[in-house]
């Protein structure tokens, strides 16, 4: 079997290069004339300017003209509608057994095919480079998230000019090409208004882009982008959200595209943050997915009722065994009744992400079929980038950036979120267990190559009249790096030799094309060999079995414990997955032989895919020197307006001393906004001008309660005697006084232009300084952080200042450790996203500055660190990296 595997490998690549150039050249039409077409060849990209084949003479009416041939598809090429999740499991969709609806991914499935052993990477954006590039993630670049990057070819986060993406190649073969959602392969360093642009989705070969950049965004007041500008539509939108917005816009855009070029074939890469935390729904379908009570009996009894329905689905042969619940995780029976109706509510809110994902995703599925392209559109539903996600701790959070800054929220202090969760007022990540139970039926989760609970997940693909069997089941062992071949032997477009001059690496991956027909449901896989490896845990598959190593550490847990020899301290385990599918059985000690064989194809793997060399060492990644923007600089200098600086190029002011000062002109009657921010309601700071106290005019909920008392009042006037008639008549009397009061104020603007600065410490505490009103003309203002430590965290004491005068001065306990919200910005001027404030000085943003910024600079201190925590730090930031993707 092994021989007939590799041969029909090694025949099917020499049929592609024989045959690809006599697969791609189709002329129409009269070479020279306007309506004349040409596909190419495929051994260059773009495509050399032809030869003018007209003639020239002294005067126009003697020459003849002649126009290039328009570069078009091969006929026949379908539209392709690329669809992956996020942190979704393989048993949570209910198209691969489990219980939250997905309707959508059913009716692909329906339509065409599913495979139940297709596999990622384990990580988000490794499985992305991989999925867009047809090459394996460390060949991509993305051995790890780029915040983690290292100054190797598997590791820099680069996706080198030798790995063209699909999008690069289909555009210059006359496809319209876009991506909508999450980009996570753009470095870090290049993701500011700076550029370069060439790693953003235009720069590989994506004509349109929306969506955010970065690990993850709020669904309520995301990091969006219309291709490499910031864009804020749900300012003044209440109830905005991106799932679906991003849904309008892919709708929108093929629309203008069928409507405008009809024969021209698209490529929609449509890539949503559902279900990556912050899992946020809609009130709607949080209401919908509570009223099913799918979670109630816990992560348990979910299990095993997943399972059960992949059986009956026949997702999982009869044979397959369930695996075992971990001792590390707790069983929902030694819960409490607080926690489960806290992990209740988490999951309900999750599920309903998913579904509300799930659903946006049909509505591009059925615009599809309502410009008449389903049947010539082939739609490839992957559910998830890798597996399910633990990183909310044991306990979840209400807050993701408190994990992310090593804090655990105990239950109880969850509960206060627990009326509003998955509202903008949350940020929120379910409980480990969850994830476990999500990854049904296999071991592990997110973040683990090594087992099938990392890299496992659900595939539907569907094209009418092409995928035959309708409503089959695929077994055959496949990887993200199959979908480009998959998509290029579709479409009849061979992969090039050349892209912009650059000779192009060979694909990794298989076409799946073969799996479409009934006859070949049972065929051999042509993909027979695959590697895993995510910081140093790897695992081997060939020809049916798996070899992997045992995870050294704990994915829901923030380990600063130094880890094993990365040659020689894992303990190896060993699967026949082609009769034990979920893992089960460690066959290891009992076939040494078959594990060392094994590990040898592992290392001839890693040498030949850039895997090499191995690296576990948090401490080593995170302090190896990367390209950055702000290294080394203590003195940032600002002026005007400038918004969206990711945190990447902004100042940091964790754990150090630092000193802002800003030169403002305040015209005569105050000013008001913010000066300068990072970061908002989950934690962060501003320097802002406060606005009057005018409660009246910017409180709807005091409107509502105000005119609510009055109504009362104006009740028990009329109706009732006595006492009750007097109460009626001060309730009456309150809604016109608070009315005039706040007319008043109004006018004498009391309140307004006070020099504020806000500390926000994770949405759990708030610090502010404030100042007198400031008058007319030229002010500086200052705020002057002195840090107690070194500590990681430690709190300080901070001095507000105007005009050299001390106005207020206050003391932090503790302060921010590792990092505020990745989706907020560094705004100067005003505030893009969500504010700091929650209650006192609270402003809608942008809440633009009214006055000018003549000059804002930060002078920043030395990082303030221990030892211990020097050496610890890289372990805690590797891991919120990778927690963040």
């Amino acid at each position: 079997m092994k021989v007939l595997s590799q041969a029909s490998r090694i025949i099917s690549s020499i049929l592609l290069v024989l045959f690809a150039p006599a697969i791609a050249q189709q002329v129409t039409g009269t070479p020279g004339t306007p309506s004349a077409t040409t596909t190419l060849s495929g051994k260059q990209l773009p495509n050399p300017d032809p030869q003018f084949g007209g003639t020239i003479d002294l005067k126009a009416s003697q020459s003849k003209p002649w126009w290039p041939p328009r570069i078009v598809p091969p006929k026949g090429a379908p539209n392709i509608l690329l669809i992956m999740t996020d942190d979704s499991g393989f048993g949570a969709p209910s198209t691969f057994g489990g219980v939250v609806p997905t309707p959508a991914m059913e009716r692909v499935a329906k339509a065409g095919i599913r495979y139940t052993n297709f596999h990622s990477t384990s990580l988000c954006s490794p499985s992305r480079a991989a999925l867009i590039t047809g090459r394996n993630h460390h060949v991509a670049g993305f051995g790890v998230v780029g915040e983690i990057a290292t100054g190797f070819p598997g590791y820099d986060s680069i996706i080198r000019k030798e790995n063209g993406t699909i999008g690069a190649i289909l555009k210059e073969n006359g496809y319209a090409t876009s991506w909508f959602g999450k980009n996570h392969n753009t470095p870090f360093y290049q993701s500011t208004q700076a550029g370069p642009f060439d790693q953003w989705p235009g720069g590989m070969g994506f004509e349109y882009f929306y969506g955010f950049v970065g690990g993850d965004a709020s669904q309520w007041q995301p990091n969006l982008y219309r291709n490499t500008t910031a864009i804020y539509p749900f300012e003044g939108h209440p109830g905005w959200n991106l799932t679906t917005a991003m849904a309008d816009d892919a709708i929108q855009y093929m629309k203008e595209h069928k409507e405008i070029a009809p024969e021209k074939p698209f490529l929609v890469y449509y890539v949503p943050g559902g279900t990556h935390a912050p899992h946020h729904p809609t009130p709607e379908w949080i209401k919908k997915i509570s009223d099913m009570h799918l979670f109630d009996e816990g992560w348990n009894k979910v299990r095993e009722t997943i399972f059960a329905n992949q059986k009956r689905l026949g997702i999982m042969p009869e044979n397959a065994k369930l695996t075992p619940w971990p001792k590390e995780l707790p069983q929902w029976d030694s819960l409490s009744a607080e926690e489960k109706k806290l992990f209740i509510k988490q999951a309900d809110v999750f599920g309903a992400y998913l579904a509300y994902t799930d659903h946006e995703i049909g509505r591009v599925i059925q615009a599809v079929d309502d410009m008449g392209q389903l049947d010539n559109t082939l739609i490839i539903y992957i559910a998830g980038d890798n597996g399910a996600s633990p990183e909310g701790m044991l306990n979840g959070t209400p807050n993701e950036f408190s994990t992310f800054n090593g804090i655990a929220v105990p239950v109880k202090d969850q509960m206060v979120a627990y009326p509003f969760w998955g509202s903008d007022k949350t940020f929120p990540h379910y409980a480990a267990p969850w994830a476990w139970a999500m990854d049904t039926p296999f071991k592990w989760t997110k973040q683990v190559a090594s087992h099938y609970g990392g890299t496992s997940q659900g595939v539907a693909m569907s094209w009418p009249g092409h995928i035959t069997d309708v409503g089959g089941i695929r077994t055959q062992f496949h990887h993200l790096i199959d979908i480009v071949p998959t998509i290029l032997e579709a479409t009849g477009i061979p992969a090039p030799e050349m892209i912009n001059g650059i000779k192009q690496r060979p694909m990794d991956g298989v076409s799946m094309v073969y799996t479409w027909s009934k006859e070949n449901a049972s065929a051999p896989t042509r993909h027979s060999t695959q590697y895993f490896e995510m910081l140093g845990n790897r695992a081997i598959y060939h020809d049916g079995w798996v070899a992997a190593t045992t995870p050294a550490t704990l994915p829901w847990e923030l380990s600063t414990a130094a880890p094993p020899d990365v040659l020689t301290g894992y303990k190896w385990e060993l699967y026949n997955v082609a009769q034990d599918p979920t893992q089960f059985e460690d066959l290891a000690d009992k076939m040494p032989d078959k594990l060392k064989q094994m590990q040898d194809v592992f290392y001839a793997e890693a040498k030949k895919h850039d895997v090499l060399p191995l690296d576990n060492t948090s401490l080593t990644r995170w302090n190896s020197p990367k390209p950055n923007l702000t290294e080394g600089r203590r003195v940032f200098t600002y002026s005007g307006v400038l918004v969206g600086v990711p945190n990447s190029g902004a100042p940091s002011i964790l754990n150090k001393s630092y000193t802002i000062t800003a030169n403002l002109d305040i015209p005569s009657g105050g000013a008001e906004g913010v000066v300068v921010t990072d970061g908002g309601r989950f934690g962060g700071y501003a320097l802002l001008l406060s606005q009057s106290y005018n409660w009246w005019f910017r409180s709807t909920v005091l409107k509502i309660v105000v005119w609510g008392l009055f109504v009362i009042g104006l009740l028990f006037v009329l109706f009732t005697h006595n006492r009750w008639r007097k109460l009626g008549t001060a309730l009456v009397l309150i809604a016109p006084l608070w009315l005039i009061a706040g007319l008043i104020i109004g006018v004498a603007q009391i309140g307004k232009s006070k020099p504020v600065f806000i500390y926000n410490l994770l949405d759990a505490h708030r610090t502010i300084w404030e100042g007198p009103s400031l008058g007319g003309g030229k002010h500086t203002v200052v705020f002057e952080f002195k840090s107690d430590g070194p500590g990681l965290g430690k709190g300080g004491t901070g001095v507000l200042s105007v005009d050299g005068k001390e106005v207020s001065r206050n003391s932090m306990e503790h302060c921010t450790p590792i990092t505020f919200p990745e989706d907020e910005s560094f705004d100067v001027g005003q505030d893009t996203r969500s504010g700091v404030a929650l209650l006192e000085h609270r402003y809608d943003p942008p809440f633009k500055f009214t006055g000018t910024i003549d000059k804002l600079t930060f002078e920043l201190g030395e990082i303030q660190l221990t030892e211990e925590e020097r050496r610890n730090l890289p372990a805690i930031a590797n891991m919120v990296a990778q927690a963040k993707d």
